[in-house]
Order: C-alpha cells, then structure tokens, then sequence
C-alpha cells in the first residue's frame, strides 16, 4: 500500500499540473491545448523547467507505482500471500495494466516530451532485464509468475516509450490472457500439493494432475513467445521497434530486452521443471493425495 501511495502521489501532482496551467482535467481538452504549451518553460527555486516534461514525468511516477517498475516494484512480489484468483485478477484485469494504460491514454502529451519518453524506455528496459534476473532465483511458485509479470510490464512500458502505443497495449492484452491462466493454473498446483508453495518440495506431478499440467505449458509457452501463440507476434514486434528506433534508447532497450526474453524461457522451464517434471520431492501423503481441481 505504501509503495502504490508514492506513485499516487507523483500523479496527483501530475493531474494538478495539469489542472493549474490547462483549467481542465478533460482529455480531449488538455490534448488539444498541448501544443501550444511545446517549450513553455516555468520557473521552479530558480531553476527553468520544461511544462510538458515535467508533468509526462510525474504521470509516469504514477505508472512506475501502478505498473511495478524498477523502484516502486516491491509490492508486486508481496501481494503473492493473497489467493490465486485474485492474483489472476490483479495482473490480468485491473492493477498492473492501469499503468501501461495511463502511458497510452495520454500519448498525444508524451509525444511532445521526447526527454520524458527516453526515460520511460530506460525505466521500462531496466524493469524487463531486472525483474527477469530476479524471477530466475525464487522459489516461491506464485513469486516467480509475479516477476515475470513485473518483466513483461517492462517491455510493455519501453514499447509506450518508444511511441509504440499499440504494440505496448498489444503484449498488455495478449499478457493478461496467459498470465491469468498461469496463475489460477498455479493455484491448482497449490491446492493439489496442500498449500505448499515451495516449487522445491513438489515434483512428479505431471501424471497426477495433468490437465494442470497441460495449461501451465501452455501459458509457459506463450510467456516465453514459442511460434504461433500470442506471445510470440507481441514479443516479436516490441523487440523489432526497439531495434528500429536506431535510437540510444531503443538500443538499449532492445539489448536488455533481447536478455530478458532468454531469461524468461530459462526461468519458465525451470518453473515447469521443478513443479512437474523432476522426481517427487514432497512429503508422501501430500504427494498421494495429490488431484486435478474439479
């Protein structure tokens, strides 16, 4: 909570920048005032600063609290002690996106702060190779779905920051599908082994829930972008606009993205592994009474 109050607080004073120099808080109204502001500079402890800049960045405060990004990213893997179905529900539905959402919804005011837009393609590149590196090492099965979750925000975000508008909300649909199957195919595993959510103590559990099984593969799938499901053309088409900027940014972006794409087949497979392909490695009651979710 306290983390998400930081972000709220940079787009709260993004919004009442916004409503002093615009007297509206109306999209249409504030889109179509923008252009006259273009290098409106105004005096702040008697430095100069850049009107349009200054409050694409405060609303991007806002999206680094809502969407995870690198800094306020903690709450994301902490909100994992909740149940699966509202797991799916947040990183499929309504929080996470929100962010990603808000970079798009107020494009037409990021595209006349391009300072504004590289930062939010470094923020967003950082975020999708960061989260990736940590989701590889968790041993907590709902944890390492919430990096990944984290990531994939990344690569939306750098693809907003790029002015790739569509693409970024593209992976967002595409994410929230196979994230929440993921998900609530996680909560299956958790309640067939008992509630335990230690990937090390399951094991062996592709003969005794195979449906599980067989969704979670598929969702790992898509993650990772394996040809012809979602993930791949989404995943595809963020990384070529990062490579086609020809920009320092994009550049960046599309090394650390290239990086995290690895990473997220490393720890996807691992999470597979560990859950259903290695040796029993639970107690044997838990394991025995181990079933599919009716």
């Amino acid at each position: 909570m306290i983390v998400n109050r930081i972000g709220d607080f940079g787009l709260a004073l993004g919004i009442l920048t916004i409503f002093v120099k615009f007297q509206s808080v109306d999209y249409a109204t504030v889109f179509s005032i923008a252009p006259l502001y273009i290098g409106y500079q105004f005096n702040f402890f008697n430095f100069n600063f850049d009107l349009l800049t200054v409050i694409c960045l405060l609303l991007f405060v806002g999206s680094v609290g809502k969407s995870a990004q690198l800094g306020l990213h903690t709450w994301l893997p902490d909100a994992m002690e909740g149940p699966t179905p509202v797991s799916a529900l947040i990183h499929a539905a309504t929080m996470v996106t929100a962010g990603v959402f808000l970079l798009a919804r107020s494009s037409p005011l990021f595209e006349y702060a391009p300072n504004a837009l590289s930062v939010v393609t470094i923020f967003g590149a950082m975020t999708a190779f960061f989260a990736a590196s940590t989701g590889l090492l968790q041993n907590d099965l709902k944890r390492v779905i919430a990096y990944s979750t984290c990531s994939q925000l990344g690569y939306m975000v750098f693809a907003c920051g790029l002015s790739n508008y569509s693409v970024g909300v593209f992976h967002l649909a595409n994410h929230a599908f196979f994230k929440a199957l993921l998900f609530l195919g996680a909560g299956s595993v958790i309640h067939a082994v008992a509630d335990e959510q230690d990937m090390r103590k399951m094991g062996g559990l592709r003969k005794l829930v195979p449906f599980t099984y067989s969704v979670m593969m598929i969702g790992s799938l898509a993650l990772m972008g394996f040809p012809f499901l979602t993930g791949f053309y989404s995943k595809d088409v963020i990384l070529e606009v990062a490579f086609g900027k020809y920009s320092i940014p994009g550049h960046f972006a599309y090394i650390l993205g290239s990086f995290a794409a690895f990473l997220t087949a490393f720890y996807s497979m691992r999470l597979a592994y560990l859950t259903f392909l290695t040796e029993p490695n639970g107690y044997k009651p838990v394991i025995t009474h181990a079933h599919d979710s009716p």
